[in-house]
């Protein structure tokens, strides 16, 4: 079924059928075990009491964490892609608190709060936390990801939730002042709002993947780690913009950051925004094959973790009832509720050069000429 909204919300700024996505990926890819994952991380929520009520819990079930993590992770271990949904559970109802505030004081709680997050992770039982039921289920996390996770991997781990929360609160920061960021700026700090960082530790985790620091940190395979982590974030501000429509002042995502850049309107802004993120696609896979050429195994199976992450995001987002029953139009969300994306071979815009922009240049200079 289509999107879902009440007869009464406000209308959409960009309209409800968005242009098609190129999607040069295995598609429909979702883990045997999806349906185990999602109960037995429902039976986690209830057990800690992360929600107060019926209607919070509703809407943050409406997250679908566990197809998300399904569709991201299809062929991963069970156990750490569990814990994995648990975070993103955990995750998503921070995230709609930092999103929820309106006051002056705002950037300075997210600030101070991401700072005790940060030390929690880093040093279980530092009590930097306020007790209650989000503390409780953090500490639990916690303590079973350093358990799980090698300590290289726990650190990886570490500097991905400080690199999601740094974007957090740059992002608070520019809305609490009114800035709409530039399309430069915007472009060097979306993977870290996107929490790319934090993804791709338990994709390789749930993969078995192990790179060595030398290869994973090199610059050619960093430079597809941010682009992957741009194409996600590129296809949420389009599947997310109704969602968001009616903070004030207006969510920093790339299609207002594009209209500001261009001085058009949001609806004029959307062709661009899909030609954008279609030729960052066309540049992965260009790299991708590239890389691909002289890799090891590890590393092909890593570059296939990030086809994954980009092909079951973009799906888990047409389907998901937080994206396509959004919450600002309706009491509830909406079972069944799906945006019925078109895919398509063909990119919107086919060209290998890279956008003006010198904070994403550099991951067109590592093709070969």
């Amino acid at each position: 079924m289509p999107p879902a909204y009440a007869e009464d919300a406000h209308p959409s700024r960009i309209g409800w059928r968005l242009p098609p996505f190129y999607s040069p990926f295995d598609e429909g890819l979702i883990h045997p075990k999806a349906a185990e994952l999602e109960e037995r991380a429902i039976a986690w929520i209830d057990a800690f009491g992360l929600y107060p009520d019926a209607t919070e819990r509703a809407w943050g079930l409406a997250t679908r964490s566990a197809d998300f993590t399904s569709r991201i992770i299809p062929y991963g271990d069970v156990e750490p892609m569990l814990l994995f949904t648990q975070w993103n559970y955990w995750g998503f109802a921070i995230d709609d608190w930092q999103d929820s505030g309106t006051t002056t004081t705002r950037t300075a709680d997210i600030v101070d709060h991401s700072a005790r997050l940060v030390r929690a992770v880093e040093a279980p039982g530092s009590a930097t936390l306020p007790p209650g039921p989000h503390t409780a289920a953090l500490e639990d996390l916690v303590r079973r990801t350093r358990a799980m996770l090698t300590p290289f991997q726990a650190h990886r781990f570490t500097e991905g939730v400080r690199d999601w929360v740094l974007g957090a609160a740059w992002q608070s920061a520019n809305a609490e002042r009114g800035v709409m960021p530039s399309l430069n700026d915007f472009a060097a700090m979306r993977t870290s709002v996107n929490g790319t960082r934090f993804t791709l530790t338990w994709c390789e985790v749930a993969n078995g993947i192990d790179l060595p620091a030398d290869v994973l940190y090199s610059t050619p395979v960093q430079a597809l780690t941010d682009a992957a982590g741009f194409i996600v974030s590129c296809d949420n501000d389009l599947l997310s913009y109704n969602k968001d429509d009616h903070h004030v002042p207006w969510e920093q995502n790339l299609i207002n950051v594009l209209a500001r850049h261009h001085g058009c309107t949001p609806r004029e802004a959307l062709p661009r925004a899909s030609a954008f993120r279609d030729g960052v696609v066309t540049l992965f896979v260009r790299l991708r094959d590239q890389v691909a050429r002289d890799a090891d195994e590890p590393l092909r199976r890593y570059l296939r973790s990030l086809e994954h992450w980009i092909a079951g995001d973009l799906e888990y987002h047409n389907r998901a009832p937080r994206y396509a029953s959004p919450r600002n139009r309706n009491e509830l969300p909406v079972e069944g509720a799906s945006y019925d994306i078109t895919l398509t071979g063909v990119p919107g815009d086919p060209s290998a050069e890279p956008p003006p922009l010198p904070a994403i240049a550099w991951w067109w200079r590592q093709l070969d000429r």
